[in-house]
């Protein structure tokens, strides 16, 4: 037992020192779309009191943030831009899964990726400028 809660332990920091980490996939109901790079997914799994739901964040990416989070009117614009992106990428796919890597730092979401029709959000997202690459490291600004 106490082997087990070691290693779950140190499952967030193992998975943030690879850029490829392995994950386990899953067929995803997504709830819905927090921002550009969290979206909200049915766990009906969880056991009760806890609410059948499990935030998830994209692994890998960092997109601006929006409303008071931001830090300048520019930054809100593209992060409500991110939002929306990846709220039109969500309704138009028809298959929807989900790649589940380990707790986030803080321990309040998974980090993962949604593979949309085969396809990587986390790729789709920088591809289409509306993310950069982001590992943990410290954050470059959006207002620039």
């Amino acid at each position: 037992m106490k082997k087990l809660l070691a290693v779950l332990l140190l499952l967030p920091a193992i998975v943030l020192a690879q850029k490829q980490p392995q994950g386990v996939t899953y067929d995803a109901q997504i709830v819905r779309v927090n921002d550009g790079d969290t979206v909200v997914i049915a766990a009906p799994f969880l056991p009760a009191p806890l609410k059948p739901e499990l935030a998830v964040r994209i692994y890998g990416v960092d997109t601006p943030e929006k409303g008071f989070r931001a830090q300048c009117p520019t930054e809100d614009q593209r992060g409500q831009a991110a939002t929306a992106f990846t709220k039109n990428a969500v309704a138009q796919s028809q298959k929807r899964q989900v790649v589940l890597y380990g707790w986030d730092k803080f321990g309040g979401r998974v980090l993962g990726d949604l593979i949309l029709n085969g396809v990587s959000l986390r790729a789709m997202l920088i591809q289409n400028g509306f993310a950069r690459e982001y590992y943990g490291e410290a954050k470059q600004s959006w207002c620039q």
